[in-house]
């Protein structure tokens, strides 16, 4: 008669939460620490601009901006406050700073490409129009075709198809619909391939670098200079002057 062997089991240790110092060897371990350095760079980048060009923040607009966080972030009371700021370990004062930073952000790129935000839109309106759209996502061609093939013919809905056989994670989990994107967003093939179509049209298997994807309009919006179109049209003008820059500085060393 065999006998069972029992293989006996470490005993897990307590792990402590990492220090600071920890945290920067990981960084360096797992090289990460140059992509670290470089957002904490580009951040001591604009502070100094915002020094040198005399932008500050008022009282109030810290005050509302940190309460604009909080509601964004749902912990309006101090108890889930304080428990966020625990799980993030971060202090108070840590948090406040990073309020600000974010405002003084916001507030170098109006005062740089604010002007030109307008003139800039109207050249490239087209990248600002916005789709609804859904997406089948699979890894072999025949498997697109057959699934292109049964939408196509009705023997199947676009929501359960995808919750069963779409591999992104998005359309998976969401039954297809993969939000309401700006077409500058989306990938070349699959902008080409939506240009003409009318809406709920099937369209595909469309090839890209991430497999084949079925795809279908769900609503197109028209171009508009939303709020939120001017905020990243002002994040893309001050990303591209910060490169061209920076080429220019290495060129010159």
């Amino acid at each position: 008669m065999s006998e069972t062997l029992e293989i006996e089991q470490p005993v897990l240790p307590t792990i402590s939460p990492a220090t600071d110092a920890e945290i920067v060897t990981y960084l360096r371990r797992s090289y990460k620490f140059a992509e670290v350095a470089t957002l904490a760079e580009r951040d001591a980048l604009i502070l100094q601009l915002c020094e040198q060009c005399e932008i500050t923040v008022s009282d109030e607009e810290w005050q509302a901006a940190g309460d604009a966080f909080r509601t964004e972030h749902k912990i309006l009371g101090v108890a889930e406050t304080y428990a966020w700021l625990a799980h993030q370990r971060v202090s108070v004062e840590d948090w406040s700073e990073g309020i600000k930073a974010r405002l003084l952000a916001q507030k170098l790129k109006a005062y740089l490409f604010g002007e030109v935000v307008d003139s800039y839109y109207l050249q490239n309106r087209e990248e600002y129009q916005r789709v609804a759209l859904s997406q089948i996502l699979v890894l072999d061609f025949t498997d697109a075709m057959k699934l292109a093939k049964a939408l196509r013919e009705e023997q199947g809905s676009f929501c359960a198809l995808a919750l069963e056989y779409s591999k992104g994670k998005q359309s998976q989990e969401n039954g297809g619909f993969t939000g309401v994107r700006f077409l500058s967003e989306l990938l070349p093939e699959i902008v080409q391939a939506i240009a003409a179509v009318k809406e709920g049209e099937i369209i595909g298997p469309i090839h890209t670098k991430l497999g084949y994807h079925i795809l279908r309009v769900e609503k197109r919006f028209p171009p508009e200079l939303s709020e939120t179109v001017r905020e990243q049209i002002l994040d893309t003008l001050f990303e591209f002057w910060i490169q061209e820059n920076s080429k220019a500085r290495m060129l010159s060393e």
